[in-house]
């Protein structure tokens, strides 16, 4: 017995280990499947901004892994999305070369711009995982981007979970519907394809892995890696105070201001969020879906609560969200849903408004959070036979500035909640006729603080020639600013302009007269903290980088430059 009982401790510490190294080979194989999208994808939405997301899955439809990169919103929807797949076509059923599509706002990620494929992976003939992604595409038809639409027909090409590739074979009937559904069949059909390749990547990486280490099954794995993600979120949750806090944002809206109020709730391994009191749906296309409300929801509690645990379908399931009937959030069909980025991405600053009062040093003050990423047409469908351009639809990706930390300040220009990188200008100058005249750090919006905020951005965008164009205004953080934190100041609101200092809405479908540009003021976060406790040193810093300007550092911080 005494000879017995270290040589099973021994056992058991190596089968700790080489489970470790099979997650981390895990995580490889994911990553290795989002930059195969990334460096095949046609959409500069994709190979740019990386507006996309990855992961593993077993034949259950749980998420085992995801890639690091990639988005909450389309990450925590996707972990939805393949028990739908799997409902319409089952496991058993599936075959080797079988891949499987949609782009369903109630069954995806959330809108119909965003396409999600499903792939099975194989070993010895026998299903064993599957891969999915998600990835935002320039154009599916329709209206484009934007929030005019009064119901998701509207909205574009709308997509049942159909196979886009049957056995290896493409399903020529599907691609031909999808090329003529779109103002740019090429580079969707290449996105296609690319979305295809990048699961067949993961796929073939996940059998040589599986070979290496002599596994026929990915469940015992999971079934360590789910353990152990929930027993660690339960685990951080019982660390939290117990208790119910309340919050509210208010959002610009479209036909009018729109509410979002949460009652969260910390149990002992759980925590509950209501969204009761929140405002009724829109018109148009700001509206939610159910699983786009609830993955920005749990990212927002994760960063939190949980931030180093990794992310999958066990470390998601203590956070229980309940969503109204007729609310914003929880939009059934047909409703609009195009931009519900504006309204799903102020979720996470909605969940810091609710911990704040239960663990102020672990959150951010808000920031401006929902991207600004105007969709820009130009040419005959804007202009008709006058038109001095040829035909495009572009969408440039762009943030403002994210909220003050306790101990750090906000970051400039940077996409949080989503986490999209920026474009750069030239990637989308080179496919459309657009010049980005300006694209600068915009001085003085950082919200004051003891820890300031990010500051936001100033752009100015016209065409060659200063032609006639258009932009399809999805913009929020104009009437309602980030707030500040604990004393600290708001951030500086947005803006939408013509270079003639013309005022534009903040949403919807709006021409640039042919020699005028488009300008956008873009928000910067929130401060924290009061702002004359600020090192006088930082601020001196922030006036010589053209952050504050040396009023506004004797104004807000009490420091002469």
């Amino acid at each position: 017995m005494t000879d017995m009982a270290p040589a099973t401790a021994a056992s058991a510490a190596l089968a700790k280990i080489q489970t470790q190294i099979m997650w981390n080979r895990l995580i490889a194989v994911v990553e290795e499947q989002a930059q195969t999208m990334i460096r095949t994808a046609f959409s500069t939405t994709v190979r740019e901004a990386g507006d996309l997301s990855a992961g593993i899955f077993d034949l259950k439809g749980r998420m085992l892994a995801q890639a690091v990169t990639g988005t909450p919103g389309h990450v925590n929807s996707m972990m939805e999305s393949v028990a739908h797949f799997l409902a319409k076509f089952p496991a058993e059923t599936m075959k080797p070369g079988d891949h499987y599509i949609t782009n369903d706002p109630w069954l995806g990620t959330g809108h119909l711009h965003d396409l999600t494929v499903v792939t099975p992976a194989f070993k010895d003939g026998r299903i064993v995982g599957l891969f999915a992604n998600t990835a935002h595409i320039i154009d599916i038809g329709g209206l484009g981007m934007g929030p005019e639409g009064r119901s998701v027909f509207e909205e574009g090409l709308y997509i049942p979970i159909v196979k886009c590739f049957e056995e290896g074979r493409a399903n020529e009937t599907f691609f031909d519907f999808l090329r003529a559904g779109s103002r740019t069949p090429v580079e969707l059909e290449g996105d296609v394809y690319s979305l295809c390749a990048c699961n067949d990547a993961g796929a073939k990486r996940l059998i040589e892995m599986m070979d290496e280490f002599g596994m026929e099954s990915l469940d015992p794995l999971a079934e360590a890696i789910f353990e152990a993600s929930l027993r660690a979120t339960e685990a951080e949750i019982a660390r939290l105070p117990r208790g119910t806090w309340q919050a509210e944002i208010r959002s610009d809206g479209y036909e009018a201001p729109v509410t979002l109020h949460a009652k969260l709730t910390v149990n002992k391994a759980t925590i509950d969020v209501d969204y009761a009191g929140t405002s009724g749906l829109s018109t148009r296309g700001i509206n939610v879906p159910p699983a786009y409300c609830r993955a920005y929801t749990c990212f927002g509690l994760k960063v939190v609560v949980a931030p180093e645990i990794p992310n999958n379908w066990a470390s998601l399931q203590p956070f229980r969200i309940a969503i109204p009937e007729g609310c914003i959030l929880n939009a059934p069909r047909p409703y609009p849903v195009s931009v519900r980025h504006v309204i799903g991405q102020l979720l996470p600053d909605l969940m810091m408004g609710c911990l704040a009062q239960a663990v102020p040093e672990r959150v951010a003050a808000e920031g401006s959070s929902c991207l600004w990423n105007p969709p820009l047409r130009g040419g005959s469908q804007v202009s008709g036979q006058k038109a001095k351009l040829p035909d495009f639809e572009i969408i440039s990706f762009n943030s403002g500035g994210t909220g003050a930390r306790a101990t750090k300040d906000g970051l400039s220009g940077i996409a949080f909640p989503s986490g999209v990188r920026t474009m750069p200008v030239e990637a989308t100058e080179n496919v459309a006729p657009v010049i980005f005249w300006t694209k600068e750090l915009r001085p003085d919006s950082a919200g004051a603080g003891r820890t300031r905020g990010g500051a936001g951005q100033i752009m100015v965008i016209g065409t060659k020639g200063d032609a006639e164009f258009a932009v399809n205004a999805i913009f929020d953080r104009v009437a309602n600013a980030p707030k500040g934190r604990f004393g600290g100041g708001d951030g500086a609101p947005g803006a939408v302009l013509l270079d003639d200092g013309t005022v534009l809405r903040t949403k919807g479908f709006q021409i640039i007269p042919e020699g005028r540009r488009l300008v956008l003021h873009l928000p910067g976060g929130g401060g924290m903290g009061n702002p004359r406790e600020r090192d006088p040193a930082l601020v001196r810093r922030d006036v010589a980088d053209g952050i504050v300007s040396p009023a506004a550092a004797a104004r807000l911080y009490g420091v002469a430059v």
